[in-house]
């Protein structure tokens, strides 16, 4: 898969939006309105920042998982995975506010073995139930030695978008671009139970570049 957003500043898909905002903020200056034209064009940058899209440097280890995206740790807990895994697993849940990037990454090189979209409720990102009641897109990823990674998007309170470039069957590198959630969101990874854990709750990470976890050779029974 070819990262379909490297090097463009600003998401595509938040361009609509920048555009209907800098004609209203115009149209708002050539009527005059002083205090709408303020507003129209704060609420403007606003939009242009919230759809920023940095470069990140991606850690190169083989084993390390990176974050699928820039906000706060808000449980690292072990359970079973019943929907695609059917495994224990340990569950990493990253909520992205609205002043984060919202740009999606991921976490690791291999293959985009399955894309799974789930409709479901707008709950607050943070809460623990958003993790299997919200609107949600799931991605299965096989790394190239076969180890199974679960990356989900799930959408927030504001959130009512989620976008996935990738498609099954694509080979991706770590760190890669490969959707976004628009206005406040949630991202949750699934990974081996032997994993070594890099993070904690509270924790601040960054989409690419932050270390979860490191994937260790032997699974233990």
């Amino acid at each position: 898969m070819a990262d379909r957003a490297k090097g463009i500043p600003v998401a595509k898909e938040g361009i609509p939006f920048i555009a209907v905002g800098s004609l209203l903020t115009l149209g708002c200056w050539l009527a005059g309105w002083v205090g709408l034209t303020s507003l129209m064009g704060s609420l403007t940058l606003f939009t242009t920042w919230f759809f920023r899209n940095p470069a990140r440097t991606i850690p190169q280890g083989r084993n390390s998982i990176v974050s699928p995206g820039d906000g706060t740790v808000v449980a690292v807990e072990q359970e079973f995975e019943h929907r695609f895994l059917k495994e224990p697993s340990i569950r990493i849940s990253i909520f992205l506010n609205v002043f984060n990037v919202h740009i999606n990454r991921m976490p690791v090189a291999g293959i985009v073995q399955d894309i799974v979209y789930t409709p479901g409720q707008f709950l607050a990102a943070n809460r623990p139930e958003a993790s299997a009641d919200n609107e949600q897109n799931a991605l299965m990823l096989r790394r190239f030695d076969g180890k199974k990674i679960l990356c989900v998007q799930i959408a927030g309170l504001i959130a009512r978008r989620i976008v996935c470039w990738a498609m099954p069957g694509e080979q991706v590198e770590k760190g890669e671009r490969f959707g976004l959630i628009r206005f406040g969101s949630r991202m949750d990874v699934y990974l081996p139970r032997n994993s070594a854990i890099q993070v904690k709750v509270g924790a601040k990470v960054k989409g690419g570049s932050s270390i979860l976890a490191e994937l260790l050779c032997v699974e233990h029974s």
